[in-house]
């Protein structure tokens, strides 16, 4: 399927969003379920993202930070449910299951190289761009405080997938409400583009676009 034709956010940070809407389902559950979404439409990026930062240097902490940062919860290392590199594991099984179901010669191969330096220079300036206020804004949340987002999200645009970098990026705004600029909101949809997102992903309508100078 054409990715403009998957109209949710999808791979790994479509799979938080699912995280911070329903609630009935376990999270094992819920990978199968977001697996099989649209008849399987949905498997081959979360298994992709999924592999890559699996597969990549990142430290499991910063797996951990950002998992808990998407879905706006207190990240304690003390009290994590599961080692964010099993949970990996766990999604590539979930999702080559149900790949398998409709192409059972299925080859579970490697993702393709990234590239496209220009795209993670980009990404790496919103980033950077709203550093000072995301970080805050996580950090000092009195609820669901997250340590250390901002550089997390800059080694998964750099070291693993500026793609999957930004989509985590949003899901992080959209997440603790994090309050943007109607110039960021219009980059943000052109980054989308230059994705091949449906326009969508990137706003779902969760977005905070304020009024304030540009």
């Amino acid at each position: 399927m054409d990715r403009k034709d998957i109209w949710i956010d999808f791979g790994l940070s479509g799979l938080t969003k699912w995280y911070g809407s329903i609630f009935e389902f376990t999270p094992l559950e819920m990978a199968v379920e977001a697996a099989a979404w649209g008849e399987g439409a949905y498997a081959p990026t979360l298994r992709e993202d999924a592999v890559r930062l699996l597969e990549s240097p990142l430290p499991t902490r910063v797996i951990d930070i950002l998992s808990c940062a998407a879905v706006r919860s207190k990240f304690d290392p003390d009290v994590l449910w599961m080692d964010g590199r099993d949970w990996l594991r766990q999604i590539v099984e979930v999702c080559e299951e149900r790949i398998r179901r409709d192409v059972p010669r299925f080859d579970a191969l490697p993702p393709a190289p990234v590239g496209c330096p220009e795209l993670r220079d980009a990404v790496l300036a919103e980033v950077r761009t709203i550093a000072s206020e995301l970080e805050r804004t996580t950090a000092d949340d009195p609820y669901y405080a997250v340590p250390e987002v901002v550089p997390s999200l800059e080694r998964v645009v750099t070291e693993v997938d500026p793609d999957l970098g930004f989509r985590l990026f949003l899901r992080v705004l959209k997440a603790y409400l994090v309050p943007i600029s109607e110039s960021q909101h219009r980059r943000y949809r052109e980054l989308g583009e230059r994705f091949g997102y449906n326009e969508f992903v990137v706003d779902d309508g969760t977005l905070q676009v304020m009024p304030r100078g540009n």
